[in-house]
């Protein structure tokens, strides 16, 4: 990956105004087709496939009007008069004629509506007027039509002298989430702390400009699908978040990779490419370990869900896309002009701050990870009390217009008017449809937790009941969860006793199906990502006790971000620090939302330390490669940590409802993690663990792939660029080659040195010679020397050597066709000495061709039957394992 990347790079930097222009150009099209096709948000939670949806749909057909968006008007008279006075009551009747006769009004049912009870107060001084929006769902209400409502409150409230009145309910409930002031100043602070780490204005500017240009993008994706499919107004600010957050970070590592290999005389193209190459493949893992996590909230099942998990994931991409493509390009502009100045007075001792810690938390590491699993532990304590639920108006802040209707009706009517509870279902088979609904209003009033049955009428074709329940608790209480459990549970026996399929829904119902079906996915959820977590980090550091103490770390991290949310949001301790007005539930998608986002960059920070730490010990450092590799890395991931933290943070103070506690569980996830975790606990624990931390079975490495996140592979392909000698034109060379193969040797200490159009004969075992012939042709990876074949360092570009040679089994019937017209310019040909005539004379062909340079495996020189195939320039004699 990391040798695709760098040409890549250095493609980007040659064509850096194609790649600059080509950005801008992308940007221009999708807003083009945002402002073509681009809609609104869909607010609405739907959770297809439950009882309470499925019963919403079928009511929306039989019975339109009970499904309809709605708005809610509070009428309260002054003091010494009744809602039923005849001044009021004509007034009252005035202004439901007037909003009747609005083109996209439905109905409106005044307090006297001979069907409904419950719309005047108990003590007769409020009254409640419902109007019914036709065609029109909450998220597609405009803001002038919710000021046309307003204006006719205002009209009603002047002509009842006295009065007042408040409108609200859903269709004023919407809180599109809106940018501030606030949510810019954490740009400026990722600023300052880029141009410190970096030390210079014109680097710090270039991640910025790479996070905007994502965040542009993302947005202009999200507003296009909205004219197509149904997306929450929360995936907007989820996808703006990380794409300024992770777009910062990613390009942070390679341009601070970059300006470090400058200041050591490297050509700024070559220092670009391997910046990108090195950086930008742990920014490619980092990256996708961030995707995987978001695209598996569907694992939930529920599609708002899963839509903002997907738009969220493609921010994430187009950022790594521009990190790889437009950032090299942008350092092209640049040039050598990013070169740091010289250090002064070079010699000075300077205080090295992650020195100075690792040294702190290594000295007794043991000590470290006891008090850091106790601290983390008990933040998390809070978490068992965890109250979530979907947002309503109750949770908006004081002074809002629904909020003010919403506590208006709490007030005079009962806080569950605001949450009412449906019934609905099928009675077409009843012969006596009045009859029964009245048995069953007379059931559910007497079941505990029921303060009245608002309506129980049939819809015009009389096929349709629709049951309005007024619970005693607000729509957010566990109390009301628990009344909707019970008349569930009555299901079956209306189903026995009358006939009938009733089901519950309406709003909260579906608030708390949605909220159950997210608990349950839960555990599913967290296995998905700390199984995704164990395998991926298996792979890059090809250890076993690595990725379990990174999961392990991870979940620390979650547990003590859930117990922080908890206690501030539910709890209320230090409300005001987050500009919240009042504990409050947490909006139920959040724990799996902060799940899955902590896991991406818990593992961005893990690759980008653990791995600098396993390269100390492969290059040798047995003895301090945890404080090391913490030394090379500590910096730019301190940096990277204050940026997202930053990002996150200024996300909090005016963030909606919806957003705040996201950012506010991210702000300290990220920063728990980064801190504590991945800067505490994990340098610690590495100590501990010393060289067994690196410990991997033989049998699970040879079937592991190898990914390479740390860019080792381009590294090693350019120290040998000009090996053996600069100009070396070698058809293949080779020095100390060695395979094995379970533990067995098959050859070792093999030199080779074939010149182009040259041929040379193995003689060895069957084994040695065939995994030598392999290895030469891209096909079989060495354990140990260097190789360079047509100019390719293996195994770093195998790939391409496939494509340039050829691999024949003089064994096999089509041998003779294969080597008749071979593939690229290096065949190698085992049991040559086994060809049957046709293969002897297509062999020979080819070694007098001075294009093709042929290694031939033949049988060890004592074999009786051994007859050379070829005029050999030489001979080479292997041994090893059969």
């Amino acid at each position: 990956m990391s040798t695709w990347i760098y040409r890549l790079a250095r493609a980007s930097w040659h064509a850096r105004r194609r790649v600059a222009a080509l950005w801008l150009a992308i940007l221009v099209g999708l807003g083009a087709v945002a402002a073509t096709v681009g809609g609104s948000f869909d607010d609405q939670f739907r959770i297809p496939g439950a009882s309470s949806q499925v019963a919403l749909d079928q009511l929306r057909m039989t019975f339109p009007q009970a499904a309809m968006a709605s708005s809610t008007m509070v009428v309260i008279v002054p003091a010494g008069h009744h809602i039923t006075d005849a001044d009021v009551k004509d007034a009252i009747e005035a202004a439901g004629r007037h909003i009747d006769e609005i083109p996209w009004v439905d109905s409106v049912q005044t307090p006297y509506n001979e069907y409904v009870s419950g719309l005047i107060s108990d003590d007769g001084v409020a009254g409640m007027i419902r109007v019914n929006i036709k065609d029109l769902s909450v998220s597609e209400f405009t803001d002038a039509q919710r000021q046309t409502l307003l204006d006719a409150g205002a009209a009603l409230q002047a002509a009842i002298p006295g009065s007042t009145v408040h409108v609200g309910g859903e269709v004023f409930s919407v809180d599109m989430p809106h940018l501030s002031v606030v949510e810019g100043i954490g740009v400026v602070v990722a600023i300052i702390v880029l141009i410190l780490v970096l030390g210079s204005f014109r680097a710090a500017i270039m991640p910025i400009v790479n996070a905007l240009v994502g965040a542009a993008a993302s947005m202009l994706v999200i507003v296009a699908a909205a004219g197509i499919m149904p997306i929450n107004s929360t995936t907007t600010m989820l996808a703006l978040m990380l794409a300024l957050a992770v777009g910062i970070d990613y390009s942070l590592f390679i341009v601070s990779r970059h300006r470090d290999q400058l200041a050591t005389g490297m050509d700024a193209e070559e220092s670009a490419a391997r910046a990108t190459a090195t950086a930008g493949s742990a920014v490619v893992f980092a990256g996708l370990t961030v995707v995987i996590a978001l695209v598996g909230l569907s694992i939930a099942g529920i599609p708002f869900l899963t839509t903002m998990g997907v738009f969220a994931a493609v921010a994430v991409a187009i950022e790594v896309a521009l990190a790889l493509t437009l950032l090299p390009a942008m350092l092209g502009f640049a040039g050598a002009r990013l070169t740091p100045k010289p250090v002064k007075n070079p010699d000075k001792k300077r205080f090295d701050a992650s020195r100075w810690w690792v040294g702190v938390i290594t000295k007794v590491p043991a000590v470290t990870v006891v008090a850091v699993i106790a601290l983390l532990g008990a933040l998390s304590i809070p978490a068992a009390n965890l109250q979530l639920a979907l947002p309503n108006s109750g949770r908006n802040p004081p002074g809002a217009t629904d909020r003010v209707t919403f506590d208006a009706i709490s007030e005079h009517f009962g806080v569950g008017y605001n949450g009412p509870l449906v019934i609905t279902g099928s009675i077409v088979e009843s012969t006596d449809p009045m009859g029964l609904l009245d048995n069953l209003k007379k059931e559910i009033e007497a079941v505990p937790g029921v303060k009245t049955v608002a309506m129980a009428i049939p819809n015009p074709n009389v096929d349709t009941a629709m049951i309005q329940v007024i619970p005693t608790t607000g729509p957010d209480d566990p109390a009301t969860q628990a009344l909707v459990h019970q008349l569930r549970a009555l299901e079956p026996h209306w189903h026995d006793e009358y006939g009938v399929d009733l089901s519950v829904t309406g709003f909260t119902a579906i608030a708390i199906d949605v909220s159950a079906q997210l608990a349950a996915a839960l555990l599913p959820f967290g296995i998905f990502v700390v199984g995704l977590s164990l395998v991926l980090l298996a792979v890059v550091f090809r250890s076993i006790l690595v990725p379990v103490k990174a999961a392990l770390g991870y979940l620390l991290s979650v547990g003590a971000a859930f117990g922080l949310t908890t206690l501030v949001f539910n709890e209320g301790v230090g409300i005001q620090l987050v500009n919240l007005h009042e504990p409050q539930p947490i909006i139920s998608f959040l724990p799996i939302i902060l799940m899955g986002i902590l896991f991406g960059l818990a593992m961005d920070y893990e690759v980008f330390l653990t791995s600098r730490m396993r390269e100390e010990f492969v290059h040798g450092n047995h003895t301090n490669p945890t404080e090391m590799g913490f030394r090379h890395s500590a910096k730019v991931v301190v940096a990277a940590a204050v940026i997202m933290i930053s990002v996150f943070a200024f996300f909090i103070p005016e963030g909606s409802g919806t957003i705040k506690p996201i950012a506010f569980g991210l702000a300290v996830g990220v920063a728990i993690d980064a801190f504590l975790v991945r800067m505490t606990l994990g340098p610690a624990v590495m100590s501990l663990l010393h060289g067994k931390a690196w410990w991997l079975p033989r049998w699970l490495s040879r079937r592991m792939p190898v990914l390479d996140a740390e860019g080792e592979a381009i590294t090693h392909q350019l120290a040998l660029a000009e090996w053996p000698y600069p100009g070396a034109d070698h058809a293949v060379y080779g020095e100390g080659l060695g395979a094995s193969d379970g533990g067995a040797v098959l050859f070792e200490g093999i030199d080779l040195d074939v010149p182009r159009g040259g041929h040379v004969e193995v003689d060895g075992t069957p084994g040695a010679r065939r995994a030598l012939l392999l290895a030469l042709t891209g096909r079989l990876a060495l354990t140990s020397g260097d190789l360079k074949v047509l100019g390719c360092v293996l195994p770093q570009q195998a790939g391409l050597i496939r494509r340039e040679a050829t691999f024949v089994d003089g064994t096999d019937p089509d041998a003779a066709r294969a080597l008749a017209d071979p593939v690229g310019s290096l065949v190698a040909v085992d049991n040559a000495d086994r060809l049957d005539p046709d293969g002897r004379a297509a062999l020979a062909a080819l070694a007098h061709r001075d294009d093709i340079t042929v290694v031939a495996g033949v049988s060890a020189a004592d074999d009786t039957d051994h007859t050379p195939p070829l005029g050999v320039h030489r001979s080479v004699l292997i041994g090893g394992a059969a």
